[in-house]
This record gives structure tokens, sequence and C-alpha cells, in this order.
């Protein structure tokens, strides 16, 4: 099954015809202004913002056209609003909070976004329904990209089209408890943990993972899936589609874990990660079904004993300069290994 790509709308300049309302200025001097109207003056970056926010409706569009930096305070983002941060957003580290939030919204967008600095979390989403992450870049020097929370409410219907983290001390992009999710590509740039994280996620459908120096002597992975991602109503019939992955170096290149699955992945270009190049443990119905490994750490299916052990596992691979393991056997597990790779296998 092909995987649709994000639909999306004409391509448009940041702050692009008349804004609801803008942000301006430098220094320490900003404004924000709705039409003819002052919400703010004055030499607080981050209040000008929130406040150009606050003063729009449902509909309406922010453009931050000023850089500056919110130091380690929050911006948060109500139903129905558009915020487009054209200049470059630098942010401080505010424990367990995001520099952007938006919790507990729908119909929010943030075509586009660039941030800097060491975040706790860049972004920061919760409970979010037909939320819209655009062309997203961060240069950051650490904190976590962007972070769908744990133990707050879910989300339904988000899209993302390219996001792009450099720096990241711990994950580009992780998602928990998303219905409905929709990727055109991360790009993950020496980032510590891992480039896209998938838990809890399901009917997600994913053009592009590309990850160079990510995740280097840890366990995570340019790909994660993790914490039963893809289990619907206890089954895993395919409902996570992944089109491509790219991996050099860094850790893994592919991890599935924790009774994660239901994925199919089309095509994976991965060489010399540092960790395993794949690693499969406790998942079910995982189908790679094409693409090429070259060097790097060993392709395993492994499982640990709390878990059912792996299922419906199929690999349709070349593979050089490797070698491939199954231990423990699996239950239905299918090897289509072409290149000179060592293999024990069941």
């Amino acid at each position: 099954m092909a995987v649709a790509m994000v639909k999306k709308e004409p391509r448009a300049q940041c702050g692009a015809g008349t804004p609801d309302a803008k942000v301006e200025g430098s220094g320490n001097s900003f404004r924000a202004t709705r039409g003819s109207t002052q919400a703010y003056s004055g030499s607080d970056y981050r209040a000008a913002i929130q406040a150009a926010l606050d003063a729009i409706s449902s509909g309406q569009r922010v453009a931050v056209l000023a850089s500056g930096s919110i130091g380690a305070g929050t911006i948060t983002i109500a139903s129905g609003k558009t915020f487009e941060g054209c200049g470059t957003i630098n942010v401080g580290n505010r424990s367990g909070r995001g520099a952007i939030e938006v919790t507990d919204a729908s119909d929010v967008k943030i075509p586009f976004l660039t941030m800097t600095g060491n975040p706790y979390f860049g972004l920061r989403l919760s409970g979010c329904r037909n939320l819209s992450l655009g062309n997203i870049t961060m240069n950051l020097s650490g904190g976590l990209g962007i972070r769908f929370d744990r133990d707050r409410a879910p989300s339904s219907n988000v899209s993302m089209d390219v996001i792009s983290v450099t720096g990241a001390g711990s994950h580009a992009v992780e998602t928990w408890n998303i219905n409905g999710l929709s990727i055109n590509q991360v790009i993950a740039r020496n980032v510590g943990e891992s480039g896209l994280l998938l838990q809890k996620t399901t009917n997600a459908r994913v053009g592009l993972v590309d990850g160079n120096n990510v995740a280097t002597g840890t366990g995570y992975a340019t790909l994660r899936f993790a914490n039963q991602n893809g289990e619907i109503n206890g089954g895993y019939n395919t409902n996570v589609y992944i089109q491509k992955v790219v991996s050099r170096g860094g850790g893994r290149g592919i991890f599935c874990v924790s009774r994660s699955g239901a994925v199919t992945i089309d095509n994976i270009d991965l060489a010399s990660n540092g960790n395993n190049a794949i690693l499969i443990e406790n998942c079910y119905n995982v189908n790679i079904k094409s693409g090429t490994i070259n060097g790097g750490g060993e392709v395993r299916l492994s499982a640990r004993s709390e878990f059912p052990n792996n299922k419906d596992i199929t690999l349709t691979l070349t593979v050089n300069n490797n070698s491939v393991r199954e231990s423990p056997c699996g239950e239905n597990t299918t090897f289509n290994i072409a290149g000179n790779a060592r293999k024990q296998i069941c």
C-alpha cells in the first residue's frame, strides 16, 4: 500500500499577505499590532508574541516577523489560530514545559517556525485535534524537539510537512497517543536519542525519516517504535506506513520494541550504524519490503521473556558486511536476504 504524503497547500512565504496580527522589532524593542491597534510595545519578545496571539480570534493568523529570545518562557497557542514564526525564536529551558505549547486545542496551524536554543521541549503538544505543522526548523544546542505528552489527553488528525532538527540532546520528534498522523519528512542531524519515536500511535503515514549521527552510544534509533505502537484493540493489522528510512552512523537504524508493530516500511538505506542496524524485539506484523544495509551493527531479531515473542516478521533486504541473527526463533518469520551477510536464522 503506497504511503499518502501530507496534503500540502500551495507554498507561501512566511508572513505573506496581510496577517491579522504581527510582531515586529529587534534588540530590546518589540511591538505587537492587530491591524492598526497596538497590543504590546516594550522589551519583552515573548510578551509581544503572546499579546499578538491573544489579540486574534479563531480563524486568524499571527506573523512573528522579528527575531529574539523568549528566555525560559512559554508561548501558548489556542484553538483555531495560525502561528507563523518568520524570525528566529531563541528559547531557554523551562523544566517540564515547552517553549511553544498547544494543549486541548483544535485546528491550530504552525506553517513556519525557526527555533534555536536549549529547550526542555521545543514544542509540547497534547489533546490536539486537526493540528498542522508545516516547515519546522530547530537548530538546537540540547533538549527535545517536538513532544506529544504521554500522560495528557490523546491527539487526532495530526499532520507535519518537513521537520528538521539538529543538535537536540534527546529526540527530534516523539509522539504518544495519536490516532491519525501524517508526516512528510523528519530530518535529524546530530541528535542524542531518536530521530522519530512513535509510541501508542495508530493510523500513521510517514514519507521519509532521515538520520545522520542519531542516537550515538544509546539504545535509541533513527526510527523507533515502542510501547505498543500500532496496536488497535489488541490486534496488529497494518496501520503504520513508512515510505523510506535513511540512517548513517549514530546508534541503531531501526528499532521496534515492547509489543509494537502493525508496520510496513517500503524501503531502507542504512550504513555504518554504531549499534544494531535493525533490532526487532517483541514485535508483531513488521514488514520491511526492500532496501540495503551496509556494515554497522547486526540485524537482530530478539525477545524478552516478559512479552510474547516476535510474530509475523518479514525482511526483504540486501545486507553486506554485516550479519543477520534470530534468537530466539520467532513465529512466522520470513527472511529474503541477499548480499554477503552472515546468517544465523531459524
